[in-house]
């Protein structure tokens, strides 16, 4: 499989050391690049390097991200683990672990960008559906941002909606029955 390397942009990145005076701020040129065949970028005011990856569900991984994408969306859509195996030519306790980071990813995403509030949620599409185990029932709830073409109403009811949503998204925990 051909890898192609993904564009760095010193501009985005912020140091993550907690003893950096510039720990958080982004675009003020204290980050640079390091490294490109294994993409770093190092902190121009306390010399740290940290990987491009860090925080990504990539972190540490040697294989091709597109790969890594690829396995983990036909997971996504229900392919089975034996035919990714015999497609890719990977072992299953490597798939198992993709599948495992992807979802540690999610959850991560989930408590710190949806459950915090950092999102506009104008516009949110709700759903929810009740998956049925051998020994359980889990209740999976899913809600997206839509974009619409024109303006959906007033913005004193979209201001509401966004009150009202914002504290209903929250991890569904597993129910037994």
């Amino acid at each position: 499989m051909k890898t192609t390397q993904e564009p760095m942009n010193a501009s985005a990145v912020f140091c993550p050391n907690p003893e950096c005076c510039a720990r958080g701020r982004v675009g003020e040129g204290n980050s640079v690049i390091h490294e490109r065949q294994r993409p770093r970028y190092r902190c121009k005011t306390c010399g740290k390097s940290v990987s491009a990856r860090q925080g990504t569900m990539f972190f540490g991984l040697r294989k091709p991200i597109r790969l890594v994408v690829i396995v983990v969306t036909l997971l996504a859509y229900g392919c089975p683990v034996q035919a990714i195996v015999q497609a890719f030519d990977l072992d299953e306790r490597t798939i198992g672990a993709w599948r495992d980071r992807a979802g540690r990813q999610c959850r991560n995403v989930q408590k710190e960008i949806i459950e915090q509030g950092k999102l506009d949620l104008i516009h949110v599409q709700a759903d929810e559906i009740r998956v049925k185990g051998r020994s359980q029932v889990i209740w999976m709830g899913l809600a997206a941002r839509a974009i619409p073409r024109s303006s959906a109403g007033p913005p004193a009811r979209t201001r509401w909606c966004a009150r009202w949503a914002r504290p209903t998204i929250r991890w569904a925990t597993p129910s037994r029955s």
